[in-house]
């Protein structure tokens, strides 16, 4: 009416009680990064780099996350999860999303990041209460680390169905006690029919979920976190300079980052040269195998200005 919008808002949770989806959309500047990544890569070397078909096995990917040289890396750059990195030495994909998983509060609290660490590297025997539970579990070393883990095993050992599964998993996380105990019963009762799996055994399982389920968080958010994580890896080990220059083009109002990934390029032996009226661009580019200063991060000049020098 009259050119106005009506915005209607009603709480989340009475949403998906009515069956409603509630979706969140992150505008994400690791996107902007990677774009602007191989458009630099391409424009430069050449090389036209398939983001969606990346090798997931390279091997530079995984040495630069073993040695936590994670500054400007999507999710990866804070002290305590570069300290993780070093402890994990991920060697595969599945490691690059449990080391998000890991990284929270929850977790850290728990000493799941340690117990995950040492089964990883041989220092604690993985074992597991039932065979039934290795299959489900094998990938996280044992450690009951995602939701759909947790939805797995009620669903195979105990004959959950997937929506009495998914509102076990969300009575878990919100430690709604009353509810707990009625998916106790029905999760012994249904592994001894379906699994013919001891009371005993049965108990000591649902334990083991309560423990974790705390903490679990969803597989399906950390795997596509994790893939981003991997793309800006990727493109930082094997095409630095113009990682480096995208990532910095993307944070010239940030004087702290502006600073790091500054020094980091000094770590990697690439050269940036200063500003220039005749090489420099609006943003960081690459002149032969530098970094050239980007006009955009001098402060008070304004786009004019640098459209007519760069004229």
């Amino acid at each position: 009416k009259n050119g106005e919008d009506i915005v209607t808002q009603y709480p989340m949770e009475i949403l998906e009680q009515l069956g409603m989806l509630k979706m969140d959309f992150l505008g994400l500047r690791n996107l902007t990064i990677l774009d602007r990544a191989i458009g630099l890569i391409e424009e430069h070397d050449g090389i036209k780099v398939d983001l969606d078909n990346l090798p997931l096995d390279d091997a530079a990917t995984y040495k630069l996350l073993c040695l936590g040289e994670t500054h400007g890396i999507f999710q990866l750059e804070s002290k305590g999860m570069r300290k993780l990195l070093r402890n994990l030495a991920p060697d595969s994909f599945e490691d690059v999303i449990a080391v998000l998983a890991l990284f929270r509060p929850g977790p850290l609290g728990s000493g799941m990041h340690t117990l995950y660490c040492d089964r990883k590297h041989g220092k604690e025997k993985v074992e597991y209460l039932h065979a039934s539970l290795q299959p489900i579990l094998e990938a996280t070393n044992g450690v009951i680390l995602y939701q759909e883990q947790v939805m797995k095993i009620a669903h195979e050992l105990a004959g959950f169905s997937m929506n009495d599964a998914d509102n076990l998993r969300k009575a878990m996380g919100k430690k709604k006690i009353k509810l707990m105990e009625k998916f106790r019963d029905q999760f012994v009762s249904g592994a001894e029919q379906q699994s013919k799996m001891p009371a005993k055994i049965s108990k000591s399982i649902f334990e083991q979920i309560e423990q974790f389920a705390k903490y679990g968080f969803n597989k399906s958010h950390s795997t596509a976190y994790a893939l981003i994580s991997y793309q800006t890896a990727y493109l930082k080990a094997n095409h630095p300079g113009a990682f480096l220059a995208a990532l910095m083009s993307c944070h010239v109002t940030a004087v702290d980052k502006m600073i790091t990934y500054l020094e980091e390029c000094k770590v990697m032996g690439l050269e940036v040269l200063p500003p220039h009226v005749n090489l420099s661009c609006n943003n960081f580019s690459l002149q032969d195998d530098k970094i050239v200063y980007g006009l955009v991060a001098l402060k008070g000049v304004g786009e004019r200005a640098i459209e007519a020098i760069i004229d």
